[in-house]
């Protein structure tokens, strides 16, 4: 008898072994990168960590002039990172704002990206948290291929935007869906915005709400997303996606991002 309860015991705990492992579509993420925007106020970034695109346009119809300025991107003293569109003449443009990069310095092939941000509000306002593919020089957008994880217009505070833009597939016609906060607005509090991006599939999450996924099958052109890609971060005023800003959209606007951390698949499944 005492050896029948043994034998069973041992029967139990190898059913919650086995029971404890990670289901086959679980990953275990090991962190590989992060930036935690930790540093007195109106430090600039991390330079081993984001440079900088400076200019206009970046063929959207954008109004602002992105600079290396902390007046348009610093820290602000309490562990987050301020991107600042500030309504100003500057370069022939009347607004200033910041779009930081990862390029040259780290770029992933696949992982877990995310960040915790709280976005600005207002018409005309169009911030971004986004992946390009690295090859962009060789082979030009769409072919590089685009991840956006937050894509936002000031003017709907509630809703976020995940979407992939491809050969076939790209500007008005990217493969997207929408995740919508209801009565509440991006810009009342932090929210994490996140892409898992593994071989053949990206899915999106809002605070760990999965809302969007996307596989070589569900576009319409090729899947280009098995490469290295950059990070970016940005606000931009104006442009084909949100429109100009309008009497009411007050001046200045702030991206602010508490941390970025990107992971990646140790190969446990």
């Amino acid at each position: 008898m005492y050896k029948a309860l043994l034998n069973v015991l041992a029967l139990v705990v190898l059913v919650s072994r086995l029971n404890a492992q990670p289901g086959p579509t679980e990953r275990t993420w090991v962190l590989v990168w992060q930036d935690e925007f930790d540093g007195p106020a109106g430090q600039l970034p991390d330079p081993s960590s984001w440079g900088y695109d400076i200019g206009t346009d970046w063929g959207n119809g954008q109004l602002e002039w992105t600079t290396d300025r902390a007046e348009n991107v610093s820290l602000d003293g309490n562990g987050n990172l301020r991107l600042t569109a500030r309504q100003e003449n500057w370069q022939g443009c009347q607004y200033t704002s910041a779009r930081i990069v990862t390029r040259g310095l780290f770029e992933p092939v696949h992982g877990r990206v995310e960040a915790r941000m709280q976005l600005p509000v207002g018409q005309g306002l169009w911030p971004a948290f986004w992946l390009l593919g690295a090859d962009i020089t060789e082979v030009g957008w769409p072919q590089c291929g685009e991840i956006d994880i937050m894509e936002y217009r000031g003017q709907q505070p509630s809703i976020n935007w995940g979407t992939v833009h491809g050969p076939g597939y790209s500007g008005g016609g990217g493969f997207s869906q929408i995740f919508d906060l209801g009565d509440a607005g991006f810009h009342q509090g932090f929210h994490t915005f996140r892409v898992d991006w593994s071989p053949g599939a990206i899915e999106w999450r809002v605070d760990d709400i999965l809302y969007h996924t996307v596989s070589p099958q569900d576009v319409p052109g090729q899947w280009v997303f098995d490469h290295p890609f950059y990070i970016i971060l940005n606000i931009a005023v104006g442009g084909t996606f949100v429109g100009a800003p309008d009497e009411c959209t007050r001046f200045p606007q702030t991206l602010l991002v508490d941390w970025v951390r990107v992971y990646q698949d140790d190969g446990t499944r």
